[in-house]
């Protein structure tokens, strides 16, 4: 890390942005494109192997049938987690890479992973009980949380401009959790139905799609707000710890849950659920609402410079500052002018935050280069210009 310029950063006169920020070449784009589309033919093929091995433990209809029930509530989730990022959102491209490592990627590695810890405990101690308290105490937290985080850790360290602190660190643990759990139940759906028929379905979608959807999220979201600690703070030991801390958290949780239903029976279930799992999802809660407020107090601190040489009237710079603002000055928008003054108007919101937390990691050091910085200062400046020259003009 270098030391990060003084803010307000406005570039200097006359200084033209590189044309990496404003437009990245066509070679490199296209290594990105050949990249993307490789991996995701390799993580489509990973699915389809879990879809595979599925169908040959719950029949082909079995299969298709708990895929209908594991996919219908999972919009309404992904909608209430991305509700959460109320002040810069992610990139749809990078929201849905999360989702389907965690529903392709992970799911294989556990697949495998844990079936393994099943055989070699089996066969050590010559006990298929033992070999499945084993795979659902030990291994299953061990491989499952570490396959969801292994995305997390590298958007943590390969794209720190996607990720900001705490409130990114649960919007993507979520996501790959939601999508993990969306395959497991796959197979938990399918084989209920084909064990217990529509009896067993119904009691299997009530338990995980209804009452306990956010078990999986809850567990991984301590390693995003592990990751989020890290990101957020400028001492060396704290980067190191959260980030271990949460994992190790994620994994002691989802042990206990699993463990509690594997040992401790409906009674032990619920009182883990009662005991462990509400409050911590209440936890998760204030965690949320403290770190929005910090990331208010931020574009406050990071936009301030800019209502004082009026590029932002006051009524403008207060309606970034605040999630309650936006979202009524969004409503008037699509009230007042229609589908195109609310596109213009969350775009100005985005391109707000996206200016606030640019300078904010440069202010933590987080930067290649003072050229950089001036760069993408212009870009965004420039984009925030445009858009309140057809807000203001409407």
């Amino acid at each position: 890390m270098m030391n990060s310029p003084q803010y307000p950063q406005y570039p200097p006169a006359g200084f033209t942005p590189p044309a990496v920020v404003i437009a990245p070449s066509g070679h490199t784009s296209a290594i990105k494109i050949v990249a993307g589309i490789a991996a995701l033919l390799i993580a489509l093929l990973l699915g389809l192997l879990v879809l595979l091995l599925i169908g040959f433990e719950t029949g082909p209809v079995n299969l298709l049938i708990g895929m209908l029930f594991a996919t219908i509530p999972v919009p309404i989730y992904v909608t209430l987690v991305l509700w959460i990022d109320r002040y810069e959102s992610e990139p749809a491209w990078l929201l849905a890479t999360v989702f389907c490592w965690g529903a392709m990627v992970a799911v294989f590695i556990a697949f495998i992973f844990n079936t393994l810890g099943f055989v070699v405990t089996t066969a050590i101690t010559d006990s298929m009980s033992a070999g499945q308290t084993a795979s659902a105490v030990i291994f299953a937290p061990i491989v499952e949380e570490s396959a969801k985080a292994f995305i997390l850790f590298v958007i943590f360290f390969w794209k720190r401009d996607e990720f900001d602190g705490v409130i990114d660190g649960i919007v993507y643990a979520s996501l790959v959790a939601l999508g993990f759990a969306m395959t497991e139940n796959f197979q938990y759906y399918g084989k209920a139905l084909l064990q217990n028929g529509g009896a067993g379905l119904t009691v299997t979608f009530i338990a995980r799609g209804t009452l306990f959807p956010f078990s999986h999220p809850l567990f991984t979201s301590m390693t995003g707000i592990g990751l989020g600690l890290a990101r957020q703070s400028t001492n060396n030991a704290v980067k190191f710890i959260t980030p271990v801390l949460g994992l190790a958290t994620a994994m002691a949780m989802h042990s206990i849950w699993n463990g509690s239903a594997v040992m401790g029976g409906g009674i032990g279930f619920l009182l883990t659920y009662l005991v462990i799992m509400v409050p911590a999802f209440l936890i998760i809660l204030v965690v949320i609402i403290f770190s929005l407020r910090r990331e208010g107090r931020l574009l406050r601190e990071f936009l301030y410079a800019d209502l004082q040489r009026g590029l932002l009237s006051q009524q403008e710079y207060e309606q970034l500052c605040s999630v309650f603002k936006r979202a009524g000055a969004s409503f008037s928008a699509l009230s007042s002018g229609g589908f195109s003054r609310w596109r213009d108007c969350k775009q100005f919101n985005q391109m707000g935050s996206e200016l606030a937390f640019h300078r904010s990691r440069v202010a933590r050091g987080f930067y290649r280069s003072e050229q950089e910085v001036h760069g993408r200062e212009a870009a965004y400046q420039q984009s925030l210009q445009e858009i309140l020259n057809r807000l203001r003009s409407g």
